[in-house]
């Protein structure tokens, strides 16, 4: 498992402002970690920058 303990999280553009539905991203070295905001010692996915771009690109479509 990848140490997080030290990377900046920042709340997805998206996330609700009542805390109701918040995602929160980190860079950790070659990925993208993603979180739930509600449970921040919960489980993170860890996803490659360029799988991460193509997420984002197919979510904009």
């Amino acid at each position: 498992m990848m140490d997080v303990n030290n990377v900046v999280w920042r709340k997805a553009g998206r996330s609700t402002n009542n805390g109701g539905d918040c995602v929160e991203l980190a860079p950790v070295s070659s990925t993208v970690a993603v979180r739930d905001s509600k449970d921040p010692d919960g489980p993170k996915l860890f996803v490659t920058r360029r799988a991460f771009a193509a997420l984002l690109s197919d979510l904009r479509r």
